[in-house]
């Protein structure tokens, strides 16, 4: 009779632990900074200017959203989240982790935030997570997909991300390549975790002895630097026929240019998600050839605006409606602005059930425990998350640009491996 009590006391103790003492110490306090009867304010800081300005319209796109759900009336009836007005204060960081810090500390000290939503870039996010975990303020749904964002949460429980992580999305190219025996592998990377992490998923799936014997060149590459010449050029040396690129869009789009300058003409060019948008792969044939460009791969886990397959979705139609509204300047086909509405409506969906006494501990709460869908992501996808998972989203489809459209193949696929 006492084995019962006592499995009931040890289970309810395991769930205890699941929750970080702090967000229960945060749920204490009387006054929730960021929060009024009228408004919930949040920041971010995005590179505006910089190495990495091509994300810029992101923030954009976000506030736009967030324009939208406060002229709505909601599921309650009331504009906003339960009558409160979403105000979104995101600054330029210039894509400088120093810049980050010290913006980040004034969104918290001086305008009061109640969370940092969206904050974009992979070292900017490293830079800020220990101050803002220090502070307990919510470090959320973070504009990179750097696995340190979500394998880390018990050093740093007030961090979660929310697109793939890249190493994940690595490994989705590691498994195609691993099928072509006769290819012989060329990687551009970025010398930085972002790089790296889609290094280290590419090389995980490809397996040790094939990457051996299939990786013929691996370059890295410096974000700050004028241009990837030199690397392109070792690489086309090496003898390769197949070109991998981890890097950012300029560099990508710059890498095209090059390829096709050096008279190179891989078999196949695989290139990272995060810059392989309409308006990125646009510029890139601009940039080089169709010839050159057509036939890349890539991977999707967001419904493509610039797809006619999308072209009758009715979440897409909505979205070209609210843009041209809320965000006249911003280009529809830009997968970055969807991307930037996709993020605004999670955050929004974690608020409502963050309840009507909105908490910071409460956002990170219903930020971790996600199961539900959402009609941007692709069909058949989830926003899943728990204390122990932080990839809110993870399942992803590869997919061919040709003809200035990419189509997307095969199926979904979850290429983070789960114990």
């Amino acid at each position: 009779m006492r084995r019962v009590p006592l499995a009931l006391l040890a289970l309810v103790g395991a769930l205890a632990l699941a929750i970080p003492a702090a967000f229960a110490k945060a749920d204490a306090t009387a006054q929730t900074p960021g929060i009024s009867a009228r408004t919930i304010t949040i920041g971010g800081t995005f590179p505006l200017t910089g190495p990495a300005s091509s994300y810029a319209v992101i923030p954009a796109a976000m506030k736009a959203y967030f324009s939208y759900v406060n002229a709505r009336r909601g599921p309650d009836g009331k504009r906003g989240i339960y009558g409160r007005q979403i105000v979104f204060k995101y600054f330029d960081d210039g894509y400088n982790p120093v810049n980050s810090v010290q913006l980040a500390r004034k969104l918290v000290q001086e305008d009061k935030v109640f969370a940092m939503v969206g904050t974009l870039g992979t070292e900017v996010n490293q830079a800020v997570q220990p101050y803002l975990n220090s502070v307990g303020v919510p470090h959320t749904l973070v504009s990179t997909g750097a696995s340190d964002f979500g394998k880390d949460y018990k050093k740093y429980p007030w961090t979660i991300g929310w697109q793939p992580d890249y190493v994940s999305e690595g490994r989705l190219y590691g498994l195609d390549l691993a099928k072509k025996p006769s290819a012989k592998i060329a990687i551009l990377y970025q010398n930085d975790s972002y790089g790296k992490d889609y290094v280290a998923g590419f090389k995980s799936a490809l397996g040790t002895a094939k990457s051996r014997q299939q990786i013929v060149g691996e370059e890295a590459f410096e974000v700050t630097s004028p241009s990837p010449a030199s690397q392109v050029a070792k690489l086309r040396a090496s003898g390769a026929n197949t070109l991998v690129i981890f890097v950012t869009p300029r560099p990508t789009i710059q890498t095209y240019a090059i390829v096709r300058a050096l008279g190179w003409k891989p078999d196949q060019i695989y290139v990272n998600s995060v810059s392989s948008t309409d308006t990125f792969m646009t510029t890139a044939v601009r940039a080089s050839s169709a010839a050159t460009v057509n036939g890349s791969i890539s991977a999707a886990y967001l419904k493509d605006p610039a797809s006619p397959a999308f072209a009758n979705d009715a979440i897409v139609k909505q979205y070209i409606q609210l843009m041209g509204k809320y965000n006249p300047r911003g280009v529809v086909n830009d997968g970055l602005n969807f991307y930037g509405f996709a993020k605004a409506d999670t955050f929004v969906r974690a608020m409502y059930k963050a309840g009507k006494n909105p908490t910071r501990a409460g956002l990170m709460r219903a930020l971790l425990s996600f199961n539900e869908t959402t009609p941007y992501l692709l069909p058949g996808s989830r926003l899943k998350s728990s204390p122990t998972d932080h990839f809110i989203i993870s399942q992803q489809q590869m997919q061919r640009y040709g003809d200035g459209k990419w189509t997307l193949t095969g199926r979904l696929i979850d290429g983070r491996p789960r114990g």
